[in-house]
């Protein structure tokens, strides 16, 4: 992806202090974990001295007013490059995942982060996550939400750049099918109903 760069927390000081000198207020994080830190649980997306929540505290030390966006996935997490918990037919569990979601989110917001975003598309995440923010005094995180990603081959270079390029199957089973636009908006309104502050339409290519 011509332009862009992975930043180790040093680095990415640097570049978050020339981005505020030039007037951007915000900035989306999104992470490139070592293999050997992936498992099939991604049990590295809710450890607070990992990667992501070590990245927030450091900018919010330097840039306390800058507002920083995380995002809500187990994609970078996992060895198979899913976005949820499997099972040994390769099914994807989507009530295990939204367990280890909402932990992953917790974290984030525990190390201070202003707005998080949930990219997986699982039924459901939006108010879990809501309701364990409520519940443990984040009320004032806000939740951007991915209500309508589409399956598609245009997220190739960006999983390429992640690090998370699927080992088996497509993401069909949870995200939308780009030819039913019926389906994205019923996905948009149970995210404002279940508590999303921010919506997100991922446009794709069949």
């Amino acid at each position: 992806m011509p332009g862009c760069y992975r930043h180790s927390i040093p680095s990415l000081l640097q570049t978050v202090d020339q981005a505020w000198q030039n007037g951007i207020q915000a900035i989306a994080l999104f992470p490139v974990i070592d293999k050997h830190k992936k498992d099939n649980l991604a049990s590295e997306a809710y450890n607070p001295e990992g990667l992501i929540p070590s990245a927030v505290r450091a900018i919010k030390q330097h840039f306390p007013r800058l507002c920083v966006i995380t995002d809500v996935a187990l994609d970078p997490f996992t060895k198979h490059g899913h976005d949820g918990i499997i099972d040994e037919k390769e099914i994807i569990l989507n009530d295990e995942t939204l367990e280890v979601l909402v932990k992953q989110a917790l974290c984030q917001a525990q190390a201070g982060c202003d707005v998080l975003a949930p990219s997986d598309m699982m039924d459901g995440r939006i108010g879990a996550i809501r309701r364990a923010l409520d519940a443990n005094g984040f009320s004032d995180v806000l939740l951007l939400a991915y209500s309508a990603k589409f399956a598609s081959a245009y997220y190739g270079p960006f999983r390429d750049a992640l690090g998370s390029t699927l080992a088996f199957g497509n993401k069909k089973t949870y995200q939308l099918n780009p030819t039913n636009p019926m389906e994205a908006e019923k996905e948009i309104m149970l995210d404002q109903t279940e508590g999303a502050d921010l919506l997100m339409v991922k446009p794709g290519l069949a």
